[in-house]
């Protein structure tokens, strides 16, 4: 068991930061990790062991699911997201379901067993996709909530899918089934809420109490694993319907949070080996046995996924760039995947064990080649839209008032502590100040208070264009994260008179901005301003009068300035 763990853990570790390093999803490294050690340490490696821990992965990765599953998150994009996700499933499932049976009579694949290729196929990962998004910063984007709407709808359809599987397959008629399975899943929802509220609550308050984290974790997987049990051997379900429910139960309590942050990192260590115990049933030496299938997959899943996707959003009056953006993120097939193939194959006998295979094959090409080219993905929009693609010339916000008469225009980038009092003391002088923001809650809180705000990133020509850059007066970059130097020089490219000012964390940095733009510039760096207020503080603490204070800062900026000219070279990475 020691070795096993060892081995599979270590090359897990290894493999994941050299996927990291190179770019690529960390599932890559766990899923070669899995092949890597069936193939050099087949006679030491306990399979079943793996297996079993990466069971309790599974349910442990289902309870984090139900644990983040709001639907309020499904229903802010319901109108794109609910029909996106059920248009591009059913073309998913269909046309890699068509390729299969043409192309999988080598493995003896059926009917039903074509199309539960297809079923196995047709949803997205969701741990590379929130992880792509946010790497490149589209998480909290219209494009990024629309994402993930369509993953709370394949959540839902896997789920569902979990709960049929055991009436689609099993032997006996399939109404009597449904209509029995129908009753046992509502007596075992109505006995994991009243439980919720009634148990769970309670005990995790009381446990909360004590001064101990490891049993607030303990409580929470006892629950999450007690109730998958509970539905498995009691009602007959699957264990992971019955995670699933569990996490939604604690998801909706005042622990939400701090389930998240305690009990979900034990659930990712299971889950490593849940794709390593995947790696493990994949065979490299076969999988050339039926090469046309897995090309003919990845390429529908990439192909279709994409373009579906487009097309629906498209016919809902999405903007161009909107529309591609999440079109490109989902073409790639994950976990959910893995998990309906392997009981499909070992529970039910639908598939061969060569189909789960080559889906298994399938999710190690589409997912690194989706981890690594979507960075590209605004490079080609660009393109795209230069070529007369699209509607480069709307926006995913709305276009903001022309400025009031006599009145300046100032366009302040970020909403943080130094955003809001800058927009604050704007619109106090009567200075039309406009928001962008990256985060869309932001923007919307914004809009209601009538705050003219435009969700997007500042470097895009046509975010500052939408947001009145060519009559404005000033842009102020008021975080330090920003990348200023990117942003001035749009905004600069768009009305070479604007008077920039900007935040930076360095001296270094700021003195960069300041070489780079030559004039009206103001930059202020975080690590100057800290040491003068803090020199501030410390002559007033010696007594010192309000004129020596005054003096001393004077002489202290022009040392500081002239030690960021010293300092001056290349911008810090």
């Amino acid at each position: 068991m020691i070795v096993t763990l060892v081995i599979s853990l270590t090359l897990a570790l290894v493999l994941g930061m050299l996927a990291e390093r190179l770019r690529l999803s960390t599932l890559v490294g766990y899923l070669l990790a899995g092949i890597v050690a069936m193939q050099l340490w087949r006679g030491d490696m306990d399979q079943d062991l793996v297996e079993d821990f990466s069971h309790i992965g599974v349910v442990l990765l289902l309870f984090g699911v139900g644990l983040q599953f709001h639907f309020k998150d499904l229903v802010a994009v319901q109108r794109l997201a609910l029909p996106t996700a059920i248009v591009s499933m059913i073309a998913r499932t269909l046309v890699v379901a068509a390729a299969a049976w043409l192309l999988g009579d080598t493995m003896g694949l059926s009917v039903v067993g074509s199309v539960m290729f297809g079923v196995c196929t047709c949803v997205t990962s969701t741990v590379v996709l929130t992880r792509v998004l946010a790497d490149n910063r589209v998480l909290q984007t219209p494009a990024g909530h629309t994402s993930l709407g369509i993953l709370v709808v394949e959540d839902i359809f896997t789920i569902m899918m979990l709960v049929l599987m055991p009436v689609l397959f099993g032997n006996k008629p399939l109404l009597e089934s449904l209509l029995w399975m129908a009753v046992k899943l509502v007596l075992l929802v109505i006995c994991v809420l009243y439980f919720g509220r009634h148990v769970i609550g309670r005990v995790l308050t009381y446990v909360s109490r004590f001064a101990s984290g490891e049993l607030f974790t303990l409580s929470v997987l006892v629950f999450a694993l007690g109730i998958a049990f509970l539905s498995s051997y009691v009602f007959d379900a699957s264990m992971e319907f019955g995670a699933f429910l569990s996490g939604m139960v604690v998801g909706q309590s005042k622990f939400a949070a701090r389930a998240a942050s305690d009990a979900l990192p034990m659930r990712d260590a299971f889950a490593v080996l849940f794709f390593v115990s995947v790696g493990m049933g994949f065979d490299p030496f076969t999988i050339w046995d039926h090469w046309e299938l897995l090309l003919a997959t990845v390429l529908l899943t990439i192909l279709v996924a994409s373009w579906v996707c487009y097309v629906t959003l498209r016919a809902l009056k999405s903007p161009f760039r909107k529309a591609a953006t999440v079109a490109l993120s989902r073409a790639q097939v994950g976990e959910f995947s893995f998990i309906l193939a392997s009981l499909a194959a070992t529970t039910y006998g639908v598939l061969p064990k060569e189909a789960v295979n080559v889906i298994t094959g399938v999710a190690i090409i589409t997912i690194t080649l989706n981890a690594a080219c979507y960075r590209f993905v605004p490079q080609l929009i660009n393109v795209l839209e230069k070529r007369g693609f699209g509607d480069a010339s709307k926006n995913d916000g709305e276009i903001l008032p022309e400025p009031t008469e006599n009145h300046d225009r100032v366009i302040v980038v970020g909403h943080g502590p130094c955003g809001e009092i800058c927009t604050r003391l704007l619109r106090e002088n009567a200075v039309d100040a406009v928001v962008v923001e990256m985060n869309i809650d932001t923007v919307n809180r914004l809009t209601k208070a009538g705050i003219p705000a435009m969700h997007g990133d500042a470097r895009r020509r046509s975010i500052l264009t939408a947001a009145g850059v060519e009559k404005a007066i000033s842009i102020i970059i008021t975080s330090p994260a920003a990348p200023a130097m990117e942003i001035a020089t749009m905004a600069r490219s768009l009305n070479p008179d604007i008077y920039v000012m900007a935040h930076t964390q360095y001296v270094r940095t700021a003195q960069h901005l300041r070489r780079e733009l030559k004039n009206q510039v103001a930059v202020y760096s975080g690590e100057h301003e800290v040491a003068l207020t803090m020199m501030s503080h410390l002559l007033s603490r010696q007594h010192a009068t309000a004129d020596q204070v005054t003096r001393e800062l004077r002489r202290a900026r022009e040392l500081l300035k002239e030690a960021g000219d010293s300092l001056s070279g290349p911008e810090p990475s």
